[in-house]
Parts: structure tokens; C-alpha cells; sequence
């Protein structure tokens, strides 16, 4: 009889991912099957309290009964007619949008990479055309230790050794500076500059908040020097950080916005690049594209995610609940921790480096029913839906005092 057969159903799951899937990941030995608002369950029928919330693409919770009826009523009328013809979902997605968030120009996509490599060109074409860079002169700076995406182009610009290294040769045309540094950001800007990349708050890095007026100080830049502030707000945006946008938190507005993730409330991949007329005017018809880019599913599931992101208090209760169980998680007494830090329920606990690893942790939290994520050896991202409860916060941080004793 074959061996796999002989395993309970999870351990079958896994052994089949092992043989026939890309080892590109390394999750932690759940398989999981359903999901509802904040919880998840397991094929064995165990139920767990998501604290990543997929990357933050599940802002709004599992499986949001009103984002679903969206999707379904959607899906069984219209699902894709390419941008070659129009659609009936994609201008009010654009009214909508752009009302919400103070904009005045969209662009679709789907993936949050792809919506970083958009502005990338659209940064590089607005440098040429209108700042009059001289023809593939263009600069774009980014900040060390910045997550982005995993194409080819944006790897090439990371730091961090595991996303890089092998994948070269890379793109010309990236400078990188120390995150949180504007004194090494003016150093760094010539007249070839036309933007300068960065997360609000790096989050793959493992939940890292700039000095306060850090954002304000670019922003002030990029405007003296006439440079494109791009803010990459795909993990940060729609509600995560207490704000909808976390560049308001020092009262900015980039030039380019890059959301994502949230925008579809888990159920579709839908990203967008958001501006003004000027910068996002250098795109003309045949210059920049994506079959599925704007397609009529994924407006209809955007429109119903930011409805219910809104109208059901998500952004403010984030704020509320985010600083309750950050203040309860650094009270508690545990030598291993090194620092609690976040903003919103964008949270993170560091641990020294001598502590054991972060993963041992994350293994204890799932045997006692939650799962979180290890980043970078010795942090754990703690990212749950935003629709988490005062009470499910102190059971998250009851389950967090046992698993660091």
C-alpha cells in the first residue's frame, strides 16, 4: 500500500506538497480548509486564531459574507472582458476609489508587484517626458531592507541576500539608502532622480517603524528636488496601521500609492496604482497593460472590501484594539523579548537573538491555537484581521505569555 495513504489526512497533504510542489516556501505544518472572520480551521477540524491575516490580504476577515455575495452575483454576469472593450464595474471601482482616498487617477492591476513595477515605469516615463532626464538616465532611490515584490526587476534592488542572491543580472538605475536616513535620502538625489521608493513601515523586515517625521522629511524632498514620492502602502493601506492610509499618520500625500492585498478582502488578486492627472498622464493607450488588470470580477469585489472596510468601522476599530494589545503584549514578563513595536494591528515581537528563534515560538502559538509568522529568524509578525475584538486581543496575548515562558 502506498505510504502516503497510510498518514492522517495533514500528513498526506504535506507529503503531496513536498513531492510535487516548488520548495519555495516553508509553512508551518497546518493545512487549513475553512475560514470565517478571524478564525480558520484545519482539515482535523482544529480552529485557530489567524494573527497574519495573509499578509495582511485579509484585512476585513475570512470569507466577509457581503465581499462574497459581491463576487458571486459578479461572477455569474460578467467575469473578464479584457481592457480591449469596456465594463460596467470598472468606472464606479474608479469614482469610488479615488473619492475614498483623495486621488484623482487609478490604475488597475492585479498583483501588489505588479502595481510596484507600474509606478517603476511610470516613475521612469514622467522623468523623461516632463522632469527631462536624458534618455535611460533615470535614478530611482529605495530604502535598504525594503520588501517590494519578487520579480526580477525589484529583487534587484533588495538587500536582503535570500530574495537576491541567484536571480542576476539585474536592472540598472537603483540607489539604495538607509531606511529612515532623509539625511542620506538628500545625499543620495541628483538630477537624474525621479522617485524615491519606500514602505511607510517595512514589513517583511519584520515590522520596522521610521523616526517620527521621517515621511514628512521625504515628502519635502522629493518636492524640492522635483522627485516622485512613491509609497508602497500594499501591507500598510486600507485600515491596517488604524488610518486608512498610514502616510496620514504625519499628514502626507505621496505622488504615487501603491495598494493592494486588502483591496480585494482575500477573495481576488486586485492591486492599484493611485496619482494625480500629471504624473499619471504620461500613459498612453498601448504603453502599459493587463488582461485581468481592472476586470469586471475584481472591481465589483474591490467596491464591496472598501465598502465594508468603511461602513462597518474596521480602520478605527484597528486603531483602538492595535494599541490595546500592543501595551498588553510589551507588559509581558518575558526575558525573551527584546521589543514590541507596531502601529494599528500591524504589530510585531522581537525576540533577542540568543532567545531560541522565532519559529520555535510560532509553533507553541499554533499547539495552543493561533497562528502567527516568524520573519527574519527572530521576530514574529502579528498581523490579525481588523475586525478583532477587545476580548480576542487579551486571549492572543494570554496565548503569547505561555508560548515565550
Amino acid at each position: 500500500m502506498n505510504d502516503i495513504a497510510l498518514r492522517s489526512r495533514t500528513e498526506q497533504l504535506i507529503a503531496l506538497e513536498a513531492l510535487y510542489g516548488a520548495k519555495n516556501y516553508k509553512p508551518l505544518d497546518v493545512v487549513l480548509t475553512r475560514g470565517e472572520g478571524v478564525y480558520v480551521w484545519d482539515v482535523d477540524g482544529r480552529r485557530y486564531l489567524d494573527c497574519l491575516s495573509a499578509y495582511s490580504a485579509v484585512n476585513q476577515g475570512h470569507c466577509h459574507p457581503k465581499i462574497l455575495e459581491a463576487m458571486v452575483e459578479q461572477a455569474g454576469r460578467l467575469t473578464l472582458t479584457s481592457r480591449a472593450f469596456r465594463n460596467d464595474q470598472l468606472a464606479p471601482f474608479y469614482e469610488e476609489l479615488c473619492a475614498l482616498t483623495h486621488s484623482t487617477k487609478v490604475l488597475p492591476m492585479n498583483s501588489g508587484a505588479e502595481a510596484v513595477e507600474s509606478a517603476l515605469k511610470v516613475a521612469r516615463k514622467w522623468g523623461y517626458e516632463v522632469k527631462g532626464v536624458p534618455a535611460d538616465q533615470a535614478e530611482i532611490i529605495v530604502a535598504a531592507d525594503n520588501f517590494h515584490g519578487r520579480t526580477v526587476a525589484i529583487v534587484g534592488f533588495s538587500t536582503d541576500p535570500g530574495s537576491r542572491s541567484g536571480f542576476g543580472p539585474f536592472a540598472p538605475g537603483f540607489k539604495v539608502v538607509p531606511y529612515g536616513d532623509a539625511r542620506a535620502l538628500e545625499a543620495a538625489i541628483t538630477p537624474n532622480t525621479v522617485a524615491f521608493l519606500v514602505e511607510p513601515i517595512q514589513g517583511e523586515a519584520g515590522v520596522i517603524i521610521p523616526p517620527a517625521g521621517y515621511l514628512k522629511a521625504a515628502r519635502e524632498l522629493c518636492t524640492r528636488h522635483n522627485v516622485i514620492l512613491i509609497l508602497d502602502e500594499i501591507q500598510t493601506g486600507l485600515g491596517r496601521t488604524g488610518k486608512l492610509l498610514a502616510e496620514e499618520h504625519e499628514g502626507i500625500e505621496a505622488d504615487l500609492t501603491l495598494i493592494g492585498k486588502a483591496l480585494s478582502g482575500g477573495f481576488y488578486p486586485v492591486s492599484a496604482v493611485l496619482s494625480n492627472s500629471e504624473v499619471m498622464g504620461v500613459l498612453h493607450p498601448g504603453e502599459h497593460g493587463s488582461t485581468f488588470g481592472g476586470n469586471p470580477l475584481a472591481c465589483a469585489v474591490a467596491r464591496a472590501a472598501l465598502k465594508v472596510l468603511v461602513e462597518e468601522g474596521m480602520i478605527d476599530n484597528a486603531a483602538r484594539i492595535g494599541a490595546r494589545l500592543q501595551a498588553s503584549l510589551a507588559a509581558i514578563d518575558a526575558p525573551r523579548v527584546k521589543e514590541v513595536r507596531g502601529r494599528g494591528l500591524m504589530l510585531a515581537v522581537e525576540l533577542h537573538p540568543d532567545a531560541g528563534g522565532a519559529r520555535r515560538v510560532c509553533e507553541g502559538l499554533q499547539a495552543r491555537g493561533l497562528l502567527a509568522k516568524e520573519t527574519h529568524d527572530h521576530t514574529i509578525r502579528i498581523a490579525p484581521p481588523l475586525i478583532l475584538t477587545a476580548d480576542q486581543a487579551d486571549w492572543i496575548v494570554e496565548q503569547f505569555a505561555a508560548a515565550l515562558q
